[in-house]
């Protein structure tokens, strides 16, 4: 569900009796030095290593290169960016490459399905259309483990990366729940959908409650980013569109909170079941 900012929140005093307002600056968040490795040869030899690549970060003023060539073969997620953000990430000798390495190995989505199916169970499957926040992917991870989600489906651009923080957030779950990067997630849906899933998408611009739905069969469970919730687009090919009740004042529920609620209805029914 969609996350909403609200002023006079997190924390901040309003300035009283004259006060001059402070000014508060967003910090830089450098990613551990676990995260990534940078320099032309140590990103070639990572890429051509069996590690996982969140992203690669090249300069957009070099032309095309033997690392852009190996990335895309690999599959590996490609930002041309500004000298200015590489030198955010770290202050060595970069050389205009830096790679971000993610703490899991990818699966693949057909092999988790085809897999599922074959055990005799029904597959529940979380998609996670922008979740970027790393701490609430992190809950979220934790929360899809505990309630038997089969697998975590996140789109190749726009999603959190998967590093230290996701898996220490996630309490180690993470090494345990298959997650699976898609180039476009559309095409997921409609692959699963033609593979007998139901689609349900849970966000404020539904009608339903999450109630309605049958749970019991195979279903996929989109939930929105933060900022913007589903995109029009992948709410365009949902089979049901389902909300969670809203009593206070609050609008809206932090994304990994409204996960867990229609989790564990899923987990309700298919007790019952």
């Amino acid at each position: 569900m969609e996350n909403r900012k609200r002023s006079g929140v997190g924390g901040f005093k309003r300035p009283q009796n004259g006060d001059q307002p402070k000014k508060f600056y967003k910090p830089v968040v450098r990613p551990n030095k676990e995260d990534f490795v940078f320099g032309i040869q140590s990103v070639t030899e990572t890429l051509r290593s069996e590690k996982e690549i969140d992203k690669l970060l090249i300069n957009k003023e070099f032309g095309a290169s033997d690392i852009e060539k190996i990335a895309k073969e690999r599959g590996v997620p490609i930002q041309r960016v500004p000298l200015e953000k590489l030198n955010r990430v770290t202050g060595k000798n970069h050389q205009g490459v830096i790679a971000f390495v993610s703490s899991v190995n990818f699966s693949v989505l057909s092999n988790i399905v085809a897999e599922t199916f074959e055990k005799g169970e029904v597959p529940l499957v979380l998609i996670l259309d922008r979740i970027t926040d790393v701490r609430n992917f992190g809950a979220i991870s934790r929360t899809a483990e505990c309630s038997g989600v089969h697998a975590l489906v996140l789109p190749a651009r726009g999603s959190a990366q998967i590093n230290g923080d996701a898996m220490k957030t996630s309490s180690g779950a993470l090494n345990y729940i298959p997650v699976c990067r898609e180039n476009d997630l559309y095409q997921t849906i409609e692959y699963l959908k033609a593979s007998g899933f139901q689609i349900v998408a849970c966000t404020e611009k539904a009608e339903k409650f999450l109630y309605g739905p049958d749970y019991t069969v195979p279903t996929a469970i989109i939930m929105g980013s933060e900022e913007d919730g589903i995109s029009e687009s992948i709410l365009s090919i949902c089979d049901q569109k389902v909300k969670i009740p809203m009593n206070g004042k609050v609008e809206s529920l932090n994304v990994s909170v409204a996960t867990g609620v229609i989790l564990y209805e899923v987990i309700r029914q298919r007790a019952d079941f």
